[in-house]
């Protein structure tokens, strides 16, 4: 039943992902490349060294370091586009780095796996690792996406009533499965995880958000997408990590750090809403000022813009000497 639920939990959240998606944004990415390139960085580079440098500071096992980094190689998770709205940040930029890092993954998410569980190969759990299914399920949700893309290109209120649906089943979905993994495995499977790994659970979103802020920071970016970038780095897909341990792992090997994507998702979420808070109380004052000042430099170039275009055409007078005629009379300049 589990099994069933992560993966129809899935397939909707990834239908939603590609009804985001437009062709004509994807069409100025592919000219303009920065959210793929910031997808790449975030996703792949940064975010699977840090669980690579995690595990081997909090000196984790083979089951543990294999949850962690996969759940730090998985792309984007649709929680951020949901908070990038909150914070005021760049939409596109953010439906763009999800989908672009979801595609991405279908290569480069192995590929990291099999580059960083390398300090650990000589143990069970690794050698086991089922890189080839892990590449079929990140396979499986290429057809959803497309079917997304195709319904925004031909229905696009159909689209957007799919997005609203695919970001209140992704909140269901992990509520549902958090109460029925609790419910069935009980206490016993929470008291089994080690402190290390709750630890872990609480610094890695955290600095996934410090290390997204900084890499858009690096490309001097305006603050509104820094906001967006650093949502889209520490926000994983944590629906895509719990599918692959569920589906690819047998509960004797992978026990209780099955839970680990889940608790992950538990403190992603509320660090973000810590962040969204924070920027609600403190930041929204300057983003409208900032907006203000925006519109009010408009306004004066405007100004100077009308005021040279009258100086220009000030070369004569109208003047209108009966009803139906109408002379131009020379103006003089003193020199």
């Amino acid at each position: 039943g589990l099994s069933v639920l992560v993966g129809l939990g899935l397939c909707v959240t990834m239908l939603g992902l590609g009804c985001a998606v437009e062709l004509g944004q994807l069409g100025q990415q592919l000219r303009r490349p920065v959210g793929l390139l910031l997808a790449l960085l975030g996703q792949f580079v940064a975010m699977p060294l840090l669980a690579f440098l995690l595990a081997l500071i909090f000196a984790l096992d083979e089951v543990a370091a294999v949850a962690v980094l996969l759940c730090g190689c998985c792309p984007g998770g649709n929680l951020s586009n949901l908070m990038s709205v909150l914070v005021d940040g760049d939409m596109n930029l953010s439906i763009i780095m999800t989908a672009s890092s979801t595609l991405l993954a279908l290569f480069l998410m192995p590929l990291c796996l099999w580059i960083y569980s390398r300090y650990w190969i000589n143990t069970a759990v690794v050698q086991l690792l089922p890189l080839g299914a892990v590449s079929l399920t990140l396979g499986s949700t290429l057809l959803p996406i497309g079917l997304g893309v195709l319904i925004r290109y031909r229905h696009p209120r159909a689209a957007d009533l799919l997005v609203k649906i695919s970001l209140w089943s992704l909140l269901v979905t992990l509520v549902i499965l958090f109460i029925l993994t609790g419910t069935m495995l009980g206490p016993d499977l929470l008291a089994q995880i080690p402190a290390s790994v709750y630890a872990i659970a609480v610094l890695m979103p955290l600095a996934g958000y410090a290390l997204g802020y900084g890499l858009a920071t690096i490309f001097k970016m305006p603050p509104h997408c820094r906001r967006t970038v650093s949502l889209e780095t520490g926000c994983q897909n944590v629906q895509l990590c719990t599918a692959i341990l569920k589906l690819t792992f047998s509960p004797e090997l992978i026990g209780s750090m099955y839970m680990f994507p889940l608790l992950y998702a538990l403190f992603q979420s509320a660090e973000a809403g810590l962040f969204v808070l924070a920027y609600k109380m403190y930041g929204r004052d300057s983003y409208k000022q900032d907006t203000l000042g925006e519109e009010e430099d408009t306004d004066i170039s405007y100004k100077k813009l009308k005021e040279e275009e009258v100086a220009d055409t000030s070369y004569g007078t109208v003047t209108a000497e009966e009803h139906n005629s109408i002379q131009m009379e020379p103006t003089q300049t003193a020199l």
